[in-house]
């Protein structure tokens, strides 16, 4: 009777809550009509979009997808083929002079000298980017590198380097952040490690454009997600929204379920899956299915050997939007993303 009673309780706590935006955000990014080609090949094609000020970004997508070359666009480093963006309210392809020091950027693959310490390599920074009282040490701390702070950067494993690359795009304490595949080769636990110093970056209120190709990493870390595939931006709105307005179901697993599960699940009007373990997989659209399934079980007498509900999750509503899965993916060429 525990087991069913704590089955019913947990299936009550998933009914899915809004949370709205604030409508007083003000955009730091405006996204118009933007295209970018490449000869015959449109990398970006006809998305707009904007980024409100305090807020994560991530823009979601495969390899080869557009996002490097839409976020280099919006950071002035590429021109684009026709649209229009504006950043902290001036066009990019006019004020870029004016945009550069009020922004900061972690480019993919960015590396450092080998022979020259943290602590060496963030007052450098300083210098080249000729920023006046820098917080050297509030920024080894910010990426929790004070223990590292003497250590050469050839020394440093992959992680290491990547949260120093976040000092080096926040040297000039820009206004927004913008960071291109920062945990791209990684190992989980790099990742992981990175993924703190972004989320102490989103405490501070940091405006931040992520772009990545790791599904937990847009869903853990990001306000607002655009789901861009073959240069076009498919869906967008905060992880929560997407999850509910795409996959608005619960799955309830039954594991190791005998015959009489079945028929009485398929007699309630569901249709049950079997997966690699035959298991039961049922597609529900509220919670209180949930109970009625486990209720009419129950006094039924059927019996399974344990239960699982959960809500979906991103990587679920990138499937039925795409049709594919997120990995690595093929290297793409440089001007090519």
């Amino acid at each position: 009777m525990k087991r069913w009673a704590e089955a019913l309780t947990f299936a009550r706590s998933l009914r899915p809550e809004r949370q709205s935006p604030s409508k007083d955000a003000e955009n730091v990014i405006e996204v118009k009509n933007l295209t970018k080609r490449y000869g015959d090949l449109l990398a970006v094609n006809n998305i707009s979009f904007s980024v409100k000020k305090g807020e994560v970004f991530a823009m979601l997508g495969p390899n080869g997808a557009g996002k490097t070359t839409t976020v280099e666009i919006i950071d002035t480093i590429r021109r684009p083929t026709s649209g229009k963006v504006i950043l902290l309210g001036m066009d990019v392809t006019k004020k870029k002079h004016d945009i550069v020091s009020r922004i900061g950027v972690l480019p993919q693959g960015f590396s450092s000298f080998d022979r020259i310490t943290v602590r060496e390599t963030i007052q450098y920074y300083s210098r080249l980017f000729r920023c006046e009282d820098v917080d050297v040490d509030g920024l080894i701390e910010l990426v929790k590198l004070k223990d590292k702070a003497q250590d050469q950067y050839k020394n440093l494993s992959g992680g290491l380097k990547q949260r120093l690359g976040i000092a080096m795009a926040l040297v000039n304490d820009p206004e927004v952040v913008f960071l291109d595949e920062p945990t791209t080769g990684l190992d989980p636990r790099a990742r992981r490690e990175v993924w703190d110093v972004l989320l102490g970056l989103k405490k501070k209120g940091a405006t931040v454009f992520l772009t990545t190709h790791y599904i937990e990493e847009a869903e853990l870390l990001a306000d607002t997600v655009a789901i861009i595939s073959t240069g076009k931006i498919i869906a967008i709105g905060s992880p929560g929204t997407l999850i509910e307005s795409n996959a608005n179901y619960l799955l309830l697993t039954l594991q190791s379920p005998d015959e009489q599960a079945w028929a009485i699940v398929r007699k309630m009007g569901f249709e049950p899956a079997p997966d690699q373990h035959d298991d039961i997989k049922v597609r529900v659209g509220h919670a209180d299915d949930v109970q009625k399934i486990l209720s009419v079980l129950k006094d039924a007498g059927a019996s399974f050997f344990s239960l699982d509900v959960r809500k979906p999750n991103l990587e679920e509503v990138f499937l039925k939007l795409t049709g594919g899965a997120l990995g690595e993916g093929p290297a793409v060429e440089k001007g090519a993303e």
